[in-house]
């Protein structure tokens, strides 16, 4: 089936070319059976563009929305493209409070909301002097949905200006210290969606099972614009469940999910090499996949996993490869025209070799502009050579592979030692009944961090915290020993599944106190 990825540099081009080409096609398919053709989002995203225009959004301003996930949500993020605007999508777990601040550091034109927020949302809105408030629901309702509706889909000042400039305004999870909006540019976007095409062999006919959030890079970007760029169809799930995975799983070729997804389908007896016969490949990002989740659903299905690493501020950074082996627990190989490299962590001018650890640093099309309104943090966060310092652990082993050891600020230094958490976090994993562990450092009056493991246990588990020491023993030098193995029934998580370390530091501060 053809590949309609156009040579533009500009998202827009997708958009225009699709709707060319086969203004027929599906673009998204709902769980409920609503169809929107390539022709229905042209003429939608329009109309949102000609609405936001009307209240004033003119290319550069930022257009907030903190709504529910819908084809009319996703809609909106394209008008937004269409005209200029800087689309800033907000977690939908976000509290009122938390809003407070993006709002007022956006300072957005136009703030988005569901329906049922509109009042308590409106004070905020009212003391940070946003021009105009809308509303958008899940089922075509909403103010800005009837402005729409009203509006002319070509009425809108199309933007034709320069790629660099920004496309969307996507702030940090903030698990240390202030949040930051990465600037991701229209260029950024529309290489990184070109990039994931060719190297998963994306093409019109795929059809993509997208469960995952679009507040969020890889809901948004990642999955969305690589269907848009290559003309295909999405069946689009409102949130994961596994029930409904699976029913609709027969009319995808391809799924993109965290490694939440997957351990979830594990749990299902639906899943079997027949009922994944048909799928041409699994994708698994945003947070670390365990080796044994890759394995039993290898076992399971005959699929290997295409795990790939990402953050907000580069977004698709490498990938393993669609041909060739997939190995459990590494991301891949650097994407074309995106360079990775590991630089020692004492001293950032030496590169590091073959399997050394050090930090990962990152420089592509793909990389992000800078910090929102934070030059100095953007100074600090780049080489003079603009490679991205991503604040991750890593190593390249000799086949090229990047392995992801953790976080620079999960490093945890213990009597003058460094222990990667990865490290640990591997070898108990390993252990029998041993369903997933989180290990960090605490403060520790006679070792400045104390090595503290947080573990989750299958039923009936054969071992407690004084096994899982003594099993470790002999495998890992004394030092990274765990002070302490805590059991606890599940590991705190964000929306995208990555475990919250910040948030097992906050609990447990005091322990060696």
């Amino acid at each position: 089936m053809q590949n309609i990825l156009p040579s533009s540099t500009d998202p827009v081009a997708w958009i225009d070319r699709a709707v060319k080409l086969h203004p027929d096609r599906a673009f998204i398919l709902t769980a409920a059976g609503r169809t929107y053709t390539y022709e229905d989002m042209h003429v939608l995203s329009g109309r949102f563009a000609t609405a936001l225009a009307e209240r004033g959004v003119e290319a550069g301003d930022r257009v907030a929305a903190q709504v529910d996930k819908s084809p009319e949500a996703l809609m909106l993020y394209l008008g937004c493209l269409r005209l200029g605007a800087v689309f800033l999508p907000l977690n939908t777990a976000y509290t009122v409070a938390e809003l407070k601040y993006f709002i007022g550091d956006a300072e957005p034109q136009v703030v988005v909301m569901r329906p049922d927020d509109r009042a308590a949302i409106r004070a905020i809105a009212k003391q940070l002097l946003v021009p105009h408030m809308e509303t958008l629901g899940t089922d075509g309702d909403g103010s800005l949905m009837a402005l729409a509706k009203s509006c002319n889909p070509s009425g809108f000042v199309r933007f034709d200006g320069d790629t660099d400039a920004l496309a969307a305004l996507l702030y940090t999870s903030g698990t240390t210290g202030r949040s930051k909006g990465a600037m991701l540019t229209r260029a950024n976007l529309a290489s990184n969606a070109a990039a994931l095409v060719d190297a998963w062999r994306f093409t019109s006919s795929d059809v993509l099972l997208h469960a995952l959030p679009i507040f969020h890079a890889h809901g948004l970007f990642i999955a969305a614009n690589t269907m848009l760029a290559c003309g295909g169809s999405m069946l689009f799930l409102e949130k994961f469940d596994a029930d409904e995975v699976m029913r609709l799983l027969p009319l995808a070729t391809a799924m993109m999910g965290i490694p939440t997804f997957y351990t979830r389908l594990l749990k299902h007896t639906g899943l079997t090499r027949e009922a994944t016969a048909h799928m041409r490949l699994f994708v698994s990002g945003s947070a670390p996949l365990l080796a044994d989740t890759y394995r039993e659903f290898e076992a399971r299905t005959g699929h290997a996993i295409l795990e790939r690493y990402a953050t907000t501020e580069t977004l698709v950074n490498t990938s393993n490869p669609y041909d060739g082996p997939r190995l459990p627990g590494a991301v891949g190989t650097a994407l074309p025209g995106t360079e990775i490299r590991i630089t020692a962590t004492e001293n950032p001018a030496l590169l590091n070799g073959p399997d050394s650890v050090g930090m990962i640093e990152v420089r592509g099309p793909n990389v992000f502009k800078g910090y929102w309104k934070m030059l100095e943090k953007t100074r600090e966060e780049f080489r003079e050579d603009n490679f991205f310092i991503t604040g991750d652990l890593g190593k390249i082993d000799q086949r090229g592979y990047v392995h992801i050891v953790g976080r620079d600020k999960d490093l945890i230094i213990t009597g003058g030692y460094n222990v990667y958490p990865k490290e640990v976090e591997g070898e108990l994993d390993a252990l029998q009944g041993v369903v997933e562990s989180a290990v960090f450092g605490l403060p520790h009056k006679d070792f400045g961090e104390g090595v503290t493991a947080v573990v989750v246990m299958a039923e009936n588990a054969p071992v407690d915290e004084v096994g899982m020491l003594k099993a470790m023993e002999g495998r890992l030098a004394k030092y990274k020993l765990p002070k302490r193995v805590l059991i606890v029934p599940e590991l705190p998580r964000n929306t995208m599944g990555k475990v919250q370390k910040n948030v097992l530091r906050d609990l447990y501060a005091d322990l060696y106190n």
